[in-house]
């Protein structure tokens, strides 16, 4: 089976992400698409095993086999659990609704970590370009400031929300260039200590429902083998 058939014939679940997904696209914004794919069980009884992960056949298209999907989510990955809330689903089957309705499982206390973590990586990226006398990236600042304040508001409601809001002007300032790297760091800071300060008082829970997931990727797979007998 080739990768374009997995995801042709075999997705359960997609949607649109990035700035289209944040309320933050313009005329000339990329569709950025992002799937989970059920690979049949009987490509597990082979040598050779079906892949983690696709990219394509579309332009800026990228597809999670459901195991390695589940896995990132419930490690918090903000890539797989946002592709979880998007209010742009675009494909959609008995199986990917499932998944959807199982979002909540998901979510943790270690958005904390795994959110921030990610975002001032790319706040020490965006720094290193400055130092080296570069002109910032200011998607990738716009990125970082949107995780922080994803994190920060998901901590303190328990729900993950990926439309900017009220913060939309501010971060397309971010995104035009016109917001000092300086003050982009400022608010980077305040955002970091925004979320400490609500991780204590979190709604989340400690960890993820580990074990609803490990049943709805058991059923699925035994489905899908169901499927396969003669």
């Amino acid at each position: 089976m080739t990768p374009e058939e997995l995801v042709r014939d075999h997705t359960i679940y997609s949607c649109v992400m990035g700035s289209r997904a944040h309320g933050l696209a313009g005329a000339d914004s990329d569709i950025d698409r992002r799937g989970v794919f059920l690979a049949p069980t009987e490509l597990y009884w082979r040598f050779e095993k079906p892949p983690t992960h696709l990219e394509g056949p579309a332009d800026e298209q990228f597809s999670w086999e459901l195991e390695r999907f589940c896995e990132l989510a419930l490690r918090a990955d903000p890539n797989a659990l946002e592709c979880l809330y998007s209010p742009l689903v675009e494909r959609i089957d008995e199986r990917g609704r499932e998944l959807r309705e199982l979002r909540g499982a998901f979510l943790s206390r270690r958005v904390h970590e795994s959110f921030v973590g990610y975002a001032l990586g790319q706040h020490r990226r965006l720094e290193a370009r400055l130092a080296q006398g570069r002109e910032p990236r200011w998607k990738q600042a716009v990125h970082l400031l949107r995780l922080l304040l994803s994190c920060r508001d998901l901590l303190r409601t328990g729900e993950l929300v990926l439309d900017v809001g009220a913060e939309r002007d501010r971060l397309l300032a971010v995104k035009r260039g016109e917001v000092p790297a300086a003050e982009i760091g400022r608010w980077a800071q305040r955002a970091v200590a925004e979320a400490d300060r609500a991780l204590a008082g979190s709604p989340l829970p400690g960890e993820p429902d580990r074990a609803r997931v490990a049943d709805f990727l058991r059923r699925a797979r035994r489905a899908s083998a169901l499927r396969s007998l003669p």
